[in-house]
Parts: structure tokens; sequence; C-alpha cells
């Protein structure tokens, strides 16, 4: 009867020691992949602004020369990642294969010109400085117009930042729902050695005394679900980087981030666990005898 007894108290203490670290692991796995899109939700939101293409449009007049004269400008330029010149051959080519007819046969003449299409970094994609761009190559006598979809800029950054907002506010929010929890949890699992507390402080163990082994036996298990929070974060990370590899969240090239947010999980999985755990052990530590049952 003993030994089965004893099965059962065993197969509920690991079950208690699970459900603790299964449930630090979503918090801190949830809590470290918002971490991480936050650190880099810069680099997202630029990514997402430099898609924005601006297109110079030359005069028909323009000789190679002067479009040559003009590209080593653009390879100067701080505010530009990339460029590609588009011949009115070229774009006659691409309009005749998105309409599905030669429309220069049509015509009897090719009405498009020569032009850059041009990806600014991300930080210049704003309407302040789109303006301030336009005008610096509209002083070039050789542009006849330049293109730029200054609705859809204004559109893109207004919900890249609802979004961050959001996912501040939702982060916050999460963090503090975390502690409650974790807190709940670790209560769980010291509740069932309350008489074991009790009985160490009848026979004389100091409070610290006590304390001690319960919380290094919980910042173990913050450790262990913080190390299984970051292996799940980081095959994360590899699977955006295969899904979306413009983001560029490849985890061999951003160690830093990954390497701080881990950092942060490990830290957050230990200080929540011991301090949650000194609290609750101080709890049956200040109740009396009868008050346990």
């Amino acid at each position: 009867m003993a030994s089965t007894y004893e099965k059962y108290q065993k197969r509920r203490l690991i079950s208690s020691y699970f459900s603790v670290i299964l449930s630090i692991f979503l918090v801190l796995f949830l809590l470290g992949t918002l971490s991480l899109f936050v650190i880099n939700s810069k680099k997202i939101s630029n990514n997402f602004r430099e898609n924005i293409p601006m297109t110079i449009f030359f005069h028909n007049k323009t000789t190679p020369e002067q479009v040559k004269t003009f590209e080593q400008q653009l390879h100067t330029a701080p505010f530009i990642k990339d460029f590609t010149y588009v011949s009115k051959e070229n774009a006659a080519k691409s309009q005749a294969e998105t309409l599905g007819e030669d429309f220069v046969s049509f015509l009897g003449f090719n009405p498009l010109q020569d032009s850059y299409d041009i990806h600014l970094k991300g930080d210049y994609v704003v309407t302040d400085s789109i303006v301030k761009i336009e005008k610096q190559f509209v002083t070039d006598t050789n542009v006849s117009d330049i293109m730029c979809d200054r609705q859809l800029v204004d559109m893109v950054n207004n919900n890249i930042d609802k979004i961050t907002r959001w996912i501040l506010i939702v982060t916050g929010v999460l963090a503090g729902i975390s502690m409650m929890l974790i807190n709940s949890s670790l209560k769980l699992l010291i509740f069932s050695s309350r008489f074991t507390i009790k009985t160490m402080q009848m026979v004389g163990a100091t409070k610290a005394f006590i304390r001690r082994p319960f919380i290094w036996h919980s910042m173990r298990l913050g450790i262990l679900a913080s190390i299984l929070a970051i292996s799940g974060i980081i095959a994360v990370a590899f699977y955006v980087d295969q899904k979306f590899p413009d983001l560029n969240l490849n985890p061999q090239e951003e160690y830093m981030s990954i390497a701080l947010v881990s950092g942060g999980v490990l830290l957050v999985g230990i200080i929540i666990t011991s301090i949650s755990t000194f609290f609750a052990t101080q709890r049956f530590l200040n109740l009396k005898s009868d008050e346990l049952y």
C-alpha cells in the first residue's frame, strides 16, 4: 500500500513539475518571440518601405552619355538603396506582356521613355524626404517626370506605426499576465510542500534556510523552461527567415538580437521564478499550523 501511495505521489509531483515548466515555457516563448519582433521592427518596417519604388523618366532627346552621368549621381546619393535602368524598349516589352498585345506595332511608335526605378532607404521613405529628393532630381534638365505613390507611402507608414504600437501594448500586457501565471503555477507546486515547510519551521529552521532549496529548485525549473523557450524562438526565427528571406532575420547573421532576446528570456525566467517562490514560501511560513488545512 505504501509503495502504491509513494508511486502516486511521485507521479503527481512529476505532473506538477511538467505543468510548471510548460506554463513558464509558453509564457517566455511568447514574450521572447514578440520581443524579437520589437527589436527587429525597424528592419521589418524598412523592408516594407524600401519596396515602394520611385520612377524617374527622361526626355526622349537624352543621350546615353547623359544617362550615364545621371547614374553616377545615383551611385553617390546617400538615400538610395538600389536602382535599375529600364530602357523604353524593355519597358515596351514588359507592358506588352502585361497587356497581352503589342501596342508599339499598333501605334507605330514607342511612346514610353527611358527611366530608372529607384528604391530609397527606409529612413527616407517619408513624405517630407521624398519631396526634397524629387526637388533635387527635377533640377536635372534631362528629367521629364518623377513618379512616386505618396499615398501608399503615408498608408504604409501609418500602418507600421499602429502595428508597432499595438505590439508594444500586447507585449506589456503579456508580461503582466506571465508573471501572474508563473506565480500561480509555483504557488500550486509549493502548496503541496506546505506541511514540510511548517515541520522544518517547527524544528527550528530559519525562514531563509527553508526558502533556499525551494528557490533553487524553482530557478532550475525556470532555467529549463527558458532553454526550451530559447530553442523555440530560434526555430521560429529560422522558419520566418525561410518563408520571408527579405526580412533578413537569419539567426546566423542576426546573432546579436537573438543573443539579446535569449539572455532576456533566461534572466526573466530566473527572476520571476525566484521572486514568485520567495513570496509563495513566505506565505506558508507566516501561516499558523491550523491554517494549513
